[in-house]
């Protein structure tokens, strides 16, 4: 069985896929976001939906000009945001009852209604809508669910770069969609967007599927009392393949049944729950405290712009004279895309704190314009200014927040927890996409002072309220929390009680703790002493 380590915790071939195919419900996010952008600029969707129309013949057709009212392009660009803010909060609890796996199979299914609706029809718009608003029912959930998901089964040393690949996957399918859209803009019918949407079908039959081919969360597992299959999961995600494998399992399983007996202890009603994401709990510290950073990190990831170039970014371009938005985009994309394998790199070596508020600083300069008729050259400037944003933006806050999401609840209100952040991100993300076109109608480009506003405040949050959860379990993180007097800006430099540093979780204190009997290949005991044989990694 193939198997590498990453800081000294095994990383099978399992983990990997894990990371790769759930990502897909990422895509699916990316797709539907980046692909209206164009849409809404295509001849032949704006003859069917626009309702402002200009020099057009005695039957009211062939007209010289097509438009979208303000109101009319803000629904059916924001809804999407409305279905996913409702789809959001009921996400993680469908997966908390009935698994991540069956969650994210119903809730690609949900998407795949989503676009049926949209690409069977003709001239109503409203149909087109609601087949937005359904989809993002889908996209939603799966928002909560796949960051959950990829959290409760990778290592600690690799749960940020997996989580990041969450954020590539929204980056692929917003390049993807740019590129669909190019390739289709010049088709005079309706297939130049029918066919858009129906390439969505693709990814949502490759997660729907393939999900299946993958264990399910062995913290799921343990919570729901299959242990049997819990060791399983961990022993096939791990990727067993030495004695040293089997104690880091062993390891793993230990830390999962003891977290969950102690949340156990102080187990309520579901409704009850709910209130103690905001109120707090006796077992969980800090619990009120995590759900509002949760929140409030999704929200400002939001505010900081980037969407407002996904969503309106070809009509921005076209707006100050550039030849081809479309090109534009695909710019911009790629430059999307490329910059998230950036974070794989800087969010594991430089933990989460310091790239987000570093990231939010640069943000909160580059992402401000004068109007380009006004200033030479201000048009080319933009284009510069906004890969310089995006880059930026794809290096720190745009994996960092899910990976944040992903990590910092503790097991038993985790699924809730998540749903109410992811929630806050789609909230916000329906209130830029569907007011973008009135403020800037009104302000022009000094919406851009807005956003630089945001990121500035987002910088000084990130540095004074979030804490460090790089290199440690999701155990020792819900720990971490629970330390009485440790500051924000204190905690990249806590350890879990009995390790040297960070990196030893899972280092020493396997080796030190289990050991393999080999009288019985299926049993652990603990001992006081080392053991070579568990101790020496391959």
């Amino acid at each position: 069985m193939i198997n590498f380590e990453i800081k000294g915790q095994p990383v099978g071939l399992m983990t990997i896929s894990i990371a790769l195919l759930s990502s897909v419900g990422g895509g699916i996010f990316g797709y539907d976001t980046g692909m209206i952008s164009d849409m809404l600029l295509m001849r032949d969707f704006l003859e069917r939906f626009s309702d402002i129309r200009e020099g057009c013949d005695s039957n009211g057709m062939n007209c010289s000009n097509y438009e979208l009212s303000r109101v009319r392009e803000g629904l059916i660009v924001g809804l999407l945001s409305i279905g996913t803010l409702a789809g959001a909060i009921f996400g993680a609890p469908i997966a908390d009852y009935l698994g991540r796996r069956w969650a994210m199979t119903i809730e690609c299914i949900v998407v795949s209604i989503g676009f049926l609706i949209q690409i069977t029809t003709f001239t109503v718009w409203q149909q087109l809508a609601v087949g937005r608003l359904i989809a993002g029912l889908g996209v939603g959930a799966l928002s909560a669910a796949v960051p959950m998901y990829m959290s409760e089964c990778v290592v600690a040393s690799f749960r940020g770069a997996a989580v990041a690949c969450y954020q590539l996957a929204i980056t692929l399918g917003v390049l993807l969609s740019y590129c669909f859209c190019i390739g289709t803009r010049q088709l005079d019918s309706d297939a130049s967007w029918r066919i858009i949407i129906g390439l969505g079908f693709a990814f949502t039959f490759t997660l729907g599927i393939g999900i299946w081919f993958l264990p399910e969360s062995p913290r799921w597992l343990m919570k729901n009392d299959r242990t049997d299959d819990a060791r399983n999961a961990l022993e096939r995600i791990r990727g067993i393949k030495t004695d040293y494998d089997r104690a880091v399992v062993e390891h793993d399983y230990r830390e999962i049944e003891t977290n969950i007996n102690m949340e156990r202890e102080n187990d309520a009603p579901f409704w009850q729950s709910w209130i103690e994401c905001f109120v707090g709990s006796p077992g969980s510290k800090k619990l009120a405290y995590r759900t509002f950073l949760g929140m409030m990190m999704q929200s400002l990831q939001q505010l900081t712009g980037a969407n407002y170039f996904f969503y309106y970014g070809a009509t921005i371009f076209q707006s100050v004279g550039i030849d081809d938005s479309y090109i534009t985009q695909i710019i911009l994309g790629v430059v999307n895309f490329v910059c998230v394998f950036a974070s794989l790199y800087i969010l594991e070596h430089f933990g989460r704190r310091k790239p987000l508020y570093i990231g939010g600083l640069w943000q909160s300069v580059i992402g401000v314009a004068r109007p380009p008729a006004e200033y030479d050259g201000m048009g080319d400037l933009m284009i510069v200014s906004a890969c310089l944003f995006i880059a930026s933006y794809a290096a720190t806050w745009g994996p960092g927040c899910w990976i944040i999401t992903g990590e910092t609840f503790p097991t038993r209100t985790r699924a809730r927890q998540a749903s109410l952040a992811t929630a806050s991100n789609w909230t916000w993300n329906f209130l830029i996409s569907f007011f973008s076109p009135f403020i800037t109608g009104d302000i022009g480009f000094a919406y851009g002072y807005i956003f630089a506003g945001c990121n500035l405040f987002a910088s000084v949050f990130v540095f004074f309220f979030l804490y460090e959860t790089a290199d440690l379990s999701l155990e020792a993180v819900n720990e971490m929390y629970s330390t009485k007097g440790l500051t924000a800006w204190g905690s990249e430099k806590w350890i879990p009680p009995g390790m040297s540093r960070r990196g030893d979780a899972l280092e020493s204190s396997n080796a030190e703790k289990y050991t393999f009997d080999h009288s019985d290949g299926d049993r652990f005991s603990q001992s006081s002493g080392n053991n070579d044989d568990a101790g020496n990694k391959a």
